[in-house]
């Protein structure tokens, strides 16, 4: 991927995370608390804004650090995996989402690795 995919991708990410936290907290206020899952829809915003910045770095850093492109696609596939299965299950009351959001969190801890490596092998 290059640097500025990434950035772009981390920007409308960006975009999505305020969108869908102001969506949230006004247009889905009583879904989410009749569904018992306004914190669930909280944490999948948090985690989306926390790796929107991971992946914003590892987008300046790309250049530099060519390895951080893999770092960055790590970030991507948990924000979409991690926040996406929140997402759903707070607006669904699925509960069985909650077993695919485990492997955006390994997908995140992927990215904070290569991250990490990518520095170190520099």
């Amino acid at each position: 991927m290059k640097q500025n995919i990434i950035l772009l991708i981390a920007a409308i990410s960006g975009v999505i995370a305020v969108g869908i936290g102001a969506f949230g907290a006004h247009a889905l206020k009583q879904q989410l608390l009749q569904n018992g899952r306004a914190d669930t829809f909280e944490l999948a915003v948090r985690y989306q804004f926390y790796h929107t910045l991971a992946l914003l770095a590892a987008g300046i850093l790309a250049e530099r650090f060519p390895f951080m492109k893999t770092s960055a696609v790590f970030f991507l596939v948990g924000i979409v995996i991690f926040s996406g299965s929140l997402y759903t299950l707070a607006l669904t009351n699925k509960s069985w989402w909650g077993a695919v959001t485990p492997i955006g969190g390994l997908a995140f801890i992927l990215g904070w690795i290569t991250f990490g490596w990518a520095v170190y092998k520099s």
